[in-house]
């Protein structure tokens, strides 16, 4: 899973970006890396891999990862040029979805670019130049189909889409509100790589003071009603305690979200948002070697499952043998589960569930 990360100047983008890699890197064993300044990889928070470890004396454990590419603030021309955000926009076309930081906190000492608090106008602010960009890309590609479409019919009505779109981003709705209404036409968006075809998450950024005391601000309840409308998400965060948490280890970071009266950190809110929105789920592999999440969409079936680790996999798929993770851990191993009849086999149909531990059967 690849997020993009936008926002405004100074609207704590750049310290919930160094917290999640920082944190996301030290929360289980995966190595952070630094791709590009502006990218990181992270591991997702899984707490079955551990307990998967134990039991099957596992060597090592390999998390999902997420890749997360952070975009130098945007503000109002950044499409034109202005300041430094239009020269990385390429870069988040190439993401899964986009988290949209937003300011919902006030501060004097923090100088907001448009010397206000308003993250609604701060959305439409950014949600305004991503259309830009998109727009610039659909114009070089409409006049260069519309030469084609005079002798094409296949481009002529790529060329109806394409000046859809574009009648969309004019009227101020994103292109992904296009989607879902035929498969072909999906695809044919999806293949443009258009920022505002990605699905938004938007992370309400507020203070201390509001995390620490369940304060839900009028800011944040603005955020979730414009996400609601545009069917979009919205999880809050505070980007400074992230920050404070990403410098602890696992026990000391436990013992401060006690202290807070946090459940989880903004990170575990963050993915979980992130798999919703993408309609993600994760199933497991485990054994001696190693155990193993892998991320694949709500609905993939076996064959499909299988594919994620290798095409031979999905080619020579004959069964699966499947035990679900809390069957697992109640009959407390693989021998007990297959014994009381809790380890299934499934074919081709099957469609896989969160939590699944997979044996995959096949023959190339």
């Amino acid at each position: 899973m690849k997020l993009g990360i936008v926002g405004l100047p100074n609207v704590g983008k750049s310290t919930l970006f160094n917290a999640l890699t920082k944190a996301g890197a030290e929360s289980a064993n995966y190595p952070f890396c630094t791709i590009e300044p502006n990218v990181g990889v992270v591991a997702v928070p899984d707490k079955r891999l551990e307990v998967l470890k134990n039991m099957y004396n596992s060597q090592r454990v390999l998390p999902a990862a997420i890749e997360f590419v952070d975009i130098a603030g945007l503000i109002k021309g950044a499409s034109k040029g202005e300041g430094l955000g239009n020269q990385f926009l390429s870069h988040i076309r190439e993401v899964d979805a986009i988290v949209q930081v937003v300011r919902c906190f006030e501060d004097d000492n923090i100088v907001h670019v448009d010397k206000t608090v308003d993250p609604i106008r701060d959305i439409e602010t950014i949600n305004l130049e991503l259309a830009f960009a998109d727009m610039e890309v659909l114009e070089r590609r409409i006049a260069k189909s519309a030469k084609v479409a005079k002798t094409d019919k296949t481009i002529a009505a790529e060329v109806a889409i394409l000046q859809e779109i574009y009648s969309t981003l004019e009227s101020g709705k994103a292109a992904r509100t296009l989607l879902g209404e035929d498969a072909d036409k999906d695809a044919f968006i999806g293949s443009l790589g258009l920022i505002t075809a990605k699905p938004m998450l938007y992370a309400a950024n507020i203070s201390e003071e509001d995390l620490i005391g369940d304060v839900e601000n009028d800011y944040v309840k603005r955020v979730k009603d414009f996400s609601s409308a545009e069917g979009s998400e919205t999880f809050v965060i505070c980007a400074s305690i992230e920050q404070e948490l990403s410098e602890l280890d696992d026990e000391e970071k436990q013992v401060f979200l006690q202290d807070l009266g946090l459940e989880s950190t903004g990170f575990d809110r963050l993915v979980a948002a992130s798999y919703k929105l993408l309609g993600l789920i994760s199933y497991l592999t485990a054994g001696p070697q190693e155990v193993r999440a892998w991320t694949i969409t709500v609905g993939t079936k076996a064959p499909g499952a299988a594919g994620k680790i290798h095409s031979d996999f999905e080619r020579g798929f004959i069964r699966a043998e499947i035990v679900n993770f809390d069957d697992l851990v109640a009959c407390g191993s693989y021998t007990a589960a297959k014994e009381k009849g809790l380890v299934r086999l499934e074919g081709k149909e099957y469609v896989v569930q969160d939590g699944d531990i997979i044996l995959f059967r096949f023959n190339v």
